[in-house]
C-alpha cells in the first residue's frame, strides 16, 4: 500500500456533519471533526485530508472569507494550528489535499475541527462536484510522530457522503444508427440533470412517435421515481430508409428526438463503444462494477472497456476486473473487454490502451510506482517497445492514447497489434496523432473514447474541470456482436470516431474493375472485389476511384472536409447563405502535446454599430461558463480548449453589419469589418499548437442534417492515397472516418 500502516487502528477517528446525500453542484457546508488517537499528535505533527484530482466543486481556499470554498481549522482546546491547501502533494489518486500542522502537541480525544465551506463570515459555502459518487470519502491521514510519514485512518473511521443527481433537465433518446430490415433492436430513454448525470427523480408518462411503423413500439411508457432509464426492446422496422423516434410529454411538448435510424440491407450493422475509462480502484469514480453497469444501462453502449492505469492495478484488482468483464460480457447484447492502460512515460512511448479477446491474460505493467508487490515482476514492460514484444503472441489490440502522457507512435509501433489511433477523448481532440501516422507511413484507423474519470462511460461530460471536451465514441461496423468479430473488425479498421454523438457515417470506395484488398498489416492480397469499406487497404490498376459518402447527423451539418493524408482535397459547406446576420466566433487549439495542453480563453466582443439580437453557445459544456450578453453591444465568456473548440454564435441586426466587431482576448485584441467576414472568414493565430480564433458568417438557420457525396477521385501516381472524411455539425459535434488506403500499381 502507498502509505505506512503502523498501528492504523490507533490513529484516531473522524466524523462529518451533516451526513447523507447531497445533490451534484449544490451548495453545502460541512464540519469535519478529527478525534486524536492513542499516541496523540506531537508538536509539528498533524493530519492531511485528501481528495481526488477530478473533484470539480469549489476551489478550496483560506484567504477570502466571503467567497466560495472558504475553509477554517481550529482545535478543541484553542491551541495554535496552521494549514495549507495543496493541489499535488499527496500520493495519487488523492493529490488534492489540506495539510494541517499542530504548533503544540494534542492529546488523545482532543479534536481538530475543519469547516469546509464555512458560511459564518459570508461565504456561500462549498459547491459540490458535478458528478455522482456513491461513496465520496474524505481520506484522512495522520502524522502522529511528526515524521512526515502519514498513516491512513481505517476505512470504517473515514467519513463519507453521497453525491446524487439533481432534477432531470435534458431528455435523451438513444437508438441504433444502422440495422438490417426486420432485425430486432432497442431504444433507450433517460433524463439527465444539468451536469449530465442520469436523474432518478422523474415520475412521468412519456409518449413515443415515429415517422415509420416500428413493430412493438408502445404508444407510451412510464419512467418512475427511482429508475434512471427505460429500455424498450424487441423493436423491428421492415422497410429500408432513414427514420427517427420522437419523445413527448402529456402536453405534446417534444422532449427529445433520437439519432437517425438507418435501415439498410448491409452485411454489417453499427455498434457503439467507449472502450476507455477508469473507476475508483485507480483514479476514477465509483467502482468498476458500477462503471460497467453505467455503460450498459445508463449510456446504452454496445461495447465497453475499463482502462485503469497499470501502475495502480494490483494483482487482486486485475483478477477482479477479469471476473467483472466475464460477468458483464453478453454476446449479442453487451461486450465488456478485459484490458488496461499501459501508462509509460512519454519518453518511453507514452500511454497505450491494451485489450484482450479473453480473460486470464497477463498484465504487462510500465512500472510499479504505486504497487508494493513484485511477485510477477518479470512481466513488467518498461517501454512501449518491450510491451509490443511481450504482446506479439497475444490475441490483443493496442491503441495509442493521448490524454495525459501522450503516446509517441514514432518511438515504437506494430501494425498487427496497433491498427488504430485515438483521435478524441474527454482530454480533447488530437488530429495530430493521425497526422503523425501518415508521416510515418502507418496505416491506421481512428477511434474515440472518453478516458472518463467520473464514472460515466459513454456519456462523459467534463463538468467544471480541466477536461475540456465531452467524451468520444467509436462506431464499429460488425456482422454480429461478439468479441471475435470485434477484434477482426478492429484489425480491418472498419470503424469511425465521433466526439460523442451517434452520427451515421458511411464512407466507401468503388472501382470500375476489380481491385485487390490487402491484408490488415501487410501487402499480401486477401481477395479481389469492386467495393470497399472505410479502413480498407487497396491496390488497383486504375487511376481513379468513386468515393461514396453518406452522412446523417444528429444536428444540422455545418462543414464536411475530404482529406488525402495531410492534404485538404475539398471543403464543403452544405448550405447557402441567404441572410447575413449570424456570425460564429470559434476558439480552438492547445499549447502542447502533454498534460499542459490546456488553453484558457477570456473573450469580450463589442459592436461599434447596431445591436446583438441573440447568442448561442457551442461546446460550452460547463453550465457556469456560458457566454453572457452584458448589454446590446457586448458579450463576454471564458472557456478552455484542449485541441478541440468552443464557439459562440451571434445574431446581429442590419445596422451592425456596417460597423466593426472588436474582440478582446487574453492573447491579442482583434478588430474586423463585419462586411469583410461576410465575404470571407478570417483566422487569427496565437501560437502553441494551432491556438487560433476564427470568425465566419453562417445562415440564420441550418436545416440540412443529411448529406451525400458521390465523387470521382484521382489517385496519386507514386504515393499511397489516404482518403478520409471529417464532419462538423452545427452543435459542435464531429466525426472522422477511418482512412481508405489506396495504392496505385505502376
Amino acid at each position: 500500500m502507498p502509505y505506512h500502516d503502523y498501528k492504523i487502528e490507533s490513529m484516531g477517528s473522524a466524523t462529518i456533519t451533516p451526513k447523507g446525500s447531497f445533490e451534484a453542484g449544490s451548495w453545502q457546508a460541512f464540519k469535519l471533526i478529527y478525534k486524536v488517537g492513542k499516541f496523540g499528535l506531537d508538536d509539528w505533527g498533524g493530519i492531511s485530508i485528501g481528495l481526488r484530482p477530478h473533484f470539480d466543486g469549489s476551489k478550496l481556499q483560506k484567504t477570502e472569507p466571503k467567497k466560495e470554498g472558504y475553509i477554517t481549522v481550529e482545535t478543541s482546546n484553542n491551541d495554535p494550528i496552521e494549514f495549507e491547501i495543496e493541489s499535488r502533494r499527496l500520493i495519487r489518486p488523492r493529490m488534492k489535499s489540506i495539510f494541517i500542522r499542530c504548533l503544540r502537541f494534542l492529546k488523545e480525544n482532543d479534536e481538530i475541527i475543519i469547516r469546509l465551506g464555512d458560511k459564518r463570515f459570508g461565504s456561500p459555502g462549498l459547491r459540490m462536484q458535478t458528478f455522482c459518487e456513491k461513496i465520496f470519502d474524505f481520506k484522512i491521514l495522520v502524522d502522529p510522530f511528526a515524521t512526515q510519514d502519514y498513516i491512513p485512518l481505517p476505512k470504517n473511521k473515514n467519513p463519507f457522503i453521497s453525491i446524487v443527481p439533481t432534477d432531470g433537465k435534458n431528455w435523451k433518446l438513444v437508438a441504433p444508427s444502422l440495422k438490417r430490415p426486420n432485425n430486432s433492436f432497442r431504444i433507450s430513454i433517460k433524463c439527465e440533470d444539468q451536469w449530465g448525470n442520469p436523474s432518478n427523480k422523474i415520475n412521468s408518462e412519456l409518449f413515443l412517435f415515429s415517422n415509420t411503423k416500428i413493430v412493438n413500439l408502445p404508444k407510451s411508457v412510464f419512467l418512475k421515481t427511482g429508475k434512471f432509464s427505460k429500455v424498450i426492446d424487441g423493436l423491428k422496422i421492415k422497410e429500408e430508409g432513414s427514420f427517427h423516434v420522437i419523445l413527448k410529454n402529456k402536453k405534446g411538448k417534444v422532449l427529445a428526438k433520437s439519432n437517425q435510424i438507418v435501415i439498410e440491407n448491409k452485411k454489417f450493422e453499427h455498434f457503439w463503444s467507449d472502450m476507455h475509462g477508469q473507476s475508483k480502484e485507480t483514479i476514477g469514480t465509483n467502482s468498476a462494477e458500477e462503471y460497467f453497469d453505467f455503460g450498459r444501462n445508463k449510456s446504452f453502449l454496445d461495447i465497453c472497456g475499463h482502462q485503469g492505469n497499470d501502475f495502480q492495478i494490483t494483482d487482486k484488482f486485475w483478477k477482479d476486473l477479469n471476473n467483472l468483464t466475464k460477468k458483464f460480457n453478453e454476446t449479442g447484447r453487451f461486450l465488456a473487454l478485459p484490458g488496461y492502460e499501459w501508462s509509460g512515460n512519454t519518453a518511453v512511448g507514452g500511454d497505450h490502451n491494451v485489450w484482450y479477446i479473453k480473460e486470464g491474460r497477463p498484465i504487462y505493467r510500465s512500472s510499479r510506482a504505486l504497487i508494493y508487490d513484485d511477485t510477477d515482476i518479470q512481466n513488467d514492460a518498461h517501454t512501449s517497445k518491450e510491451l509490443i514484444e511481450k504482446l506479439k503472441n497475444e490475441n490483443a489490440m493496442v491503441v495509442a492514447h493521448v490524454g495525459g502522457r501522450y503516446a509517441d507512435i514514432t518511438y515504437a509501433y506494430n501494425a498487427k497489434l496497433e491498427p488504430s489511433v485515438e483521435i478524441h477523448s474527454a482530454w480533447g481532440t488530437f488530429e495530430w496523432m493521425l497526422e503523425d501516422a501518415f508521416r510515418e507511413n502507418y496505416r491506421v484507423g481512428v477511434v474515440a473514447a472518453s478516458d472518463g474519470h467520473k464514472g460515466r462511460p459513454g456519456a462523459s461530460y467534463p463538468g467544471d474541470s480541466l477536461f475540456g471536451s465531452y467524451g468520444g465514441l467509436t462506431c464499429h461496423l460488425l456482422k454480429k456482436l461478439d468479441r471475435k468479430t470485434l477484434f477482426k473488425e478492429f484489425r480491418s479498421r472498419h470503424h469511425y470516431a465521433t466526439t460523442g454523438a451517434r452520427i451515421y457515417l458511411n464512407v466507401d470506395a468503388s472501382f470500375e474493375k476489380k481491385a485487390k484488398l490487402l491484408k490488415d498489416h501487410n501487402d499480401e492480397v486477401e481477395h479481389e472485389k469492386k467495393d470497399f469499406l472505410m479502413g480498407d487497404a487497396i491496390k488497383t490498376n486504375e487511376s481513379f476511384f468513386n468515393l461514396n459518402v453518406d452522412i446523417k447527423g444528429t444536428s444540422p451539418l455545418e462543414n464536411i472536409k475530404i482529406f488525402d493524408g495531410l492534404k485538404l482535397v475539398e471543403n464543403i459547406n452544405p448550405f447557402e447563405i441567404s441572410t447575413k446576420k449570424r456570425f460564429r466566433i470559434t476558439c480552438s487549439g492547445q499549447h502542447y502535446r502533454g498534460r499542459s495542453r490546456l488553453v484558457q480563453w477570456e473573450c469580450e466582443t463589442i459592436l461599434t454599430r447596431g445591436k446583438i439580437l441573440k447568442i448561442k453557445d457551442i461546446n460550452f459544456w460547463n453550465p457556469k461558463r456560458k457566454p453572457k450578453i452584458i448589454n446590446k453591444k457586448k458579450i463576454q465568456w471564458k472557456t478552455v480548449t484542449t485541441g478541440g473548440f468552443s464557439a459562440c454564435d451571434i445574431w446581429l441586426d442590419e445596422k451592425a453589419l456596417n460597423g466593426l466587431l472588436k474582440i478582446k482576448t487574453n492573447f491579442k485584441n482583434i478588430e474586423v469589418k463585419l462586411k469583410d467576414i461576410i465575404e470571407k472568414e478570417k483566422t487569427f493565430q496565437f501560437g502553441g499548437m494551432d491556438i487560433k480564433l476564427n470568425i465566419k458568417c453562417l445562415p440564420d438557420k441550418l436545416n440540412n442534417s443529411s448529406y451525400s457525396i458521390k465523387k470521382k477521385m484521382n489517385l496519386r501516381k507514386k504515393n499511397e492515397s489516404r482518403i478520409y472524411i471529417k464532419v462538423t455539425q452545427e452543435d459542435g459535434h464531429q466525426a472522422w472516418s477511418s482512412p481508405l488506403y489506396i495504392k496505385r500499381d505502376k
